[in-house]
C-alpha cells in the first residue's frame, strides 16, 4: 500500500489513480522537522541569521500540523479502500478484513463525523482486533497533539500570565497553563524562545514537540497496523521520516 496504483484498460482509456497524501504528509512533517532542527543547532552555535525564527516558527508549526494530518489521512484512505473495494492486497486475508472494514462500516456520512481517535478505535473493533488502552503512552500523546493541532486551527486570543502566579479564583486556566500541564517534560523546549515567555506558543513550538509529534503519530500507526496485520502504506519511506 505504499506506492498509487494506477489503473490503465487500453491504449485510449484515461489513467486512474488513487493517491496517497498520508504518505506526503508525514513526509513533509519529517522534513520539516529537520529543518527546524539545523536551525536549532546553527543558533545554538552562534550562527545566525535575520530571518531564524521566522523561518524556525514555520517549520515547527507546520511539522505538528502535518504529523496530525498524517493520521487523519491514513485511516481516512484506508476506510476509503474498503468501502470502495479498490484495493491490492498481498494476501486473501488483507482482502477479506479490508472487505468486512467496508462492510460493516460503509455509511461515509457516520464515519467523517467521528472524531479521528474514533476511527481507529471503531476500525479495530471491526477487525475484532483489541483497540488502545488509555493508559498506552503514544495513544495518550496523540490525543494530547490532537488538541494541540485543533487549538492552532481555531485559535482564539486570549489573556496569559506571563510572571507571577496565576490566581484560581480570578483568571480562568490560560491554553499555555494547560498545554505546560500535559506537555511537562515530554520533550525538550524551543532554545530559541527569549525569557519570561509563555509555555504556548514559545518554548512549546520547537524541534522537541515537532519531533514528538512524528514519533508518537508513527508508533500509533506502526501498532494499528501491526494489530491489523497489515503493512503500513508508508513502509517504503521509512528511510526519509528521520527527525534530525
Amino acid at each position: 500500500m505504499d506506492k498509487i496504483p494506477l489503473e490503465v484498460t487500453d491504449g485510449e482509456s484515461p489513467i486512474r489513480f488513487r493517491d496517497c497524501f498520508s504518505v506526503r504528509y508525514i513526509q513533509s512533517a519529517a522534513t520539516l522537522c529537520r529543518l527546524a532542527y539545523a536551525i536549532e543547532q546553527d543558533y545554538l552555535a552562534g550562527r545566525r541569521t535575520a530571518d531564524m525564527q521566522l523561518r524556525h516558527e514555520a517549520f515547527t508549526l507546520h511539522a505538528v500540523l502535518s504529523s496530525v494530518s498524517f493520521l487523519e489521512s491514513t485511516i481516512n484512505e484506508l476506510h476509503a479502500d474498503a468501502t470502495d473495494e479498490e484495493f491490492v492486497a498481498a494476501e486473501e486475508q488483507h482482502a477479506v478484513l479490508l472487505r468486512t472494514i467496508g462492510r460493516e462500516w460503509h455509511n461515509p456520512k457516520n464515519f467523517d463525523r467521528a472524531p479521528m481517535i474514533t476511527k481507529y478505535q471503531t476500525i479495530l473493533a471491526i477487525a475484532g482486533r483489541p483497540g488502545f488502552e488509555d493508559g498506552d503512552q503514544a495513544f495518550a500523546n496523540v490525543r494530547i497533539l490532537t488538541e494541540l493541532r485543533n487549538h492552532l486551527l481555531h485559535y482564539t486570543r486570549e489573556w496569559v500570565v506571563v510572571r507571577g502566579r496565576r490566581d484560581p479564583d480570578r483568571e480562568p486556566e490560560s491554553t499555555s497553563d494547560h498545554f505546560e500541564k500535559v506537555l511537562d517534560r515530554k520533550f525538550a523546549t524551543n532554545p530559541l524562545a527569549g525569557k519570561n515567555v509563555p509555555f504556548f506558543p514559545d518554548r512549546c513550538l520547537g524541534h522537541g514537540c515537532a519531533e514528538w509529534a512524528i514519533l508518537n503519530s508513527v508508533i500509533l500507526t506502526d501498532e494499528f497496523f501491526r494489530r491489523l496485520g497489515m503493512q503500513a502504506p508508508y513502509e517504503g519511506i521509512r528511510d526519509e521520516l528521520a527527525t534530525r
